[in-house]
């Protein structure tokens, strides 16, 4: 499918799988939670990312890897998808979600304009327990995807970041995906 996330290397080895049933939350347009069932020091799993920058406000589904080994993501372009075997935003390691920056068929997807985010730039994180969790950009990059530092990206341990994923750069036909990934790191504000 053009556009989606081709990582090209495996993430790390996976741990026992953990069982993620996303609850509803009301978030708002800007992706904040309009209730608070839990509170920020209780991680849970994200259901909503907003990019007010960007007026992108888009579901979150948890998502492990597919047939090849690498991240799975969402079939609706619409969706980003949260690698649920890595850290809950909040906690240690950086947590990943990844979504379609485009597809021939379903048109834009939620992180098309991703590489227009620029550092200061608010990412608003809803999770299944009620709350937000709001992160400022601290860079953009674009990665050729033979060269994705798939370990560093995976992180387990360390400060608490959030690493959003989709493609970019040149389409490349005859491969029939994007040459490029556009990696944002955020830290909690």
């Amino acid at each position: 499918m053009p556009g989606a996330v081709w990582l090209a290397q495996r993430p790390p080895p996976l741990p026992a799988a953990v069982a993620v049933a996303p609850a509803p939350v009301a978030v708002s347009a800007s992706g904040v939670a309009a209730t608070s069932a839990a509170t920020p020091d209780e991680p849970a799993a994200p259901i909503r990312i907003g990019l007010p920058t960007l007026g992108t406000d888009a579901p979150v589904v948890p998502v492990g890897v597919d047939e090849r080994g690498e991240m799975a993501v969402p079939d609706d372009v619409r969706t980003v998808g949260w690698y649920r075997f890595g850290p809950v935003p909040g906690t240690a390691g950086s947590s990943v979600l990844a979504g379609h920056v485009d597809d021939r068929i379903q048109g834009r997807g939620a992180f098309y304009r991703l590489v227009e985010l620029a550092p200061g730039d608010p990412v608003l994180v809803g999770s299944a327990g009620g709350s937000a969790r709001r992160y400022l950009v601290v860079d953009v990059e674009r990665v050729d995807k033979t060269r994705l530092p798939t370990a560093q990206l995976f992180a387990r341990d360390g400060p608490p970041l959030l690493t959003l994923i989709t493609c970019g750069g040149e389409f490349d036909r005859a491969a029939g995906h994007f040459r490029d990934n556009v990696v944002v790191h955020a830290r909690p504000a």
